[in-house]
């Protein structure tokens, strides 16, 4: 089966946590990740800028291992991240910011990459939001 999985909390929400889990569920068992798409506050998770305390789970971090060892697609949604100030170096350039801080796996793009991991996927499945 094929799953698109759309995270709309942080990395620090528990909702974050869990996408990560099911993820990781999800290959396990064999099936495929067509596309993983961070929105509204998901973006937060691919801020090389996030630090966690000594005594927290660094789920950022976690993500973007998961995501570099699978070799998966994950996309930020380009609106939602500059909102929040989640920036690549060629953004950061445009809109004349000091610094980037979206690295390596991200990507940023637009709400059509969701829309075009939905008609891919069997399923898709979202954590977190309102």
């Amino acid at each position: 089966m094929k799953f698109a999985i759309a995270v709309f909390a942080p990395a620090h929400a528990p909702a974050a946590r869990r996408a990560l889990l099911f993820a990781e569920a999800v290959l396990a068992a064999g099936h495929e990740i067509v596309r993983l798409f961070f929105y509204q506050d998901g973006v937060h998770t691919a801020s090389a800028n996030v630090v966690v305390g000594q005594d927290e789970t660094d789920v950022a971090a976690q993500w973007r291992d998961f995501i570099s060892q699978h070799r998966l697609d994950a996309v930020v949604c380009i609106a939602a991240a500059l909102r929040r100030g989640v920036l690549n170096a060629q953004e950061a350039q445009r809109y004349a910011r000091p610094a980037a801080n979206l690295p390596a796996p991200w990507e940023l793009s637009g709400l059509g990459q969701l829309h075009e991991a939905v008609q891919q996927a069997d399923r898709l499945v979202s954590f977190g939001g309102a």
